[in-house]
């Protein structure tokens, strides 16, 4: 008796880049809606209308799924930007989402802080996919600076700029009660990490 041929193993499609887009939108609207606990994996495969199986294929977990969809949907990525100055790369940087997008973001990102200090996952995924992709980006637009000459290799504040950038996201509702908008991030870099990187 003839025995069966093993069967191929699955091939992992790739999403189009427009169906990638309309997961992450789903993902980020559940997000808004019901928190990062509350969001699970069936409620984003019925609100895109997708299988739970195609996430799965492409993402490990909800933890990456999430971290990837906050990674598609910011208004400008750091590597995108080189304007021939720091400061004006610092400017494009904090300047390019409006007000209303701005708000939202604030919100979703304090949310998401409270619920990645409760879920190791959710933090090493937010790490390896959105934060530290987005220092290595913006340690290139420095070290582009350094090689300009217009930034000193030995400037302390270098180290400190991630921090300071953050930092501005953070504290502004905390401290005045307000969301960040771009016309006091671009006050903030003129007066905080310009001058600390001498320009």
């Amino acid at each position: 008796m003839p025995t069966e041929s093993p069967k191929p193993p699955a091939r992992r499609t790739r999403l189009t880049s427009e169906r990638a887009g309309e997961l992450y939108d789903a993902v980020l609207d559940l997000l808004r809606e019901v928190g990062y606990d509350a969001l699970t994996m069936d409620a984003v495969a019925a609100r895109a209308r997708s299988s739970k199986a195609t996430l799965y294929r492409q993402w490990k977990g909800k933890p990456e799924l999430v971290a990837s969809a906050l990674r598609h949907g910011k208004p400008v990525h750091l590597g995108e930007i080189d304007t021939g100055s720091v400061r004006g790369d610092l400017q494009a940087m904090v300047c390019s989402a409006d007000k209303a997008q701005m708000e939202k973001d604030t919100a979703l990102m304090r949310g998401l802080g409270h619920a990645a200090h409760t879920n190791p996952e959710l933090l090493r995924a937010l790490r390896e996919l959105l934060v530290e992709p987005e220092i290595a980006a913006l340690n290139a637009m420095l070290q582009r600076g350094i090689d300009r000459g217009e930034v000193a290799p030995d400037v302390p504040a270098l180290r400190y700029v991630p921090h300071m950038l953050f930092g501005a996201f953070i504290t502004q509702p905390l401290l005045e009660d307000r969301p960040v908008d771009a016309e006091f991030l671009a006050a903030y870099v003129d007066a905080v990490i310009v001058p600390a990187l001498g320009l």
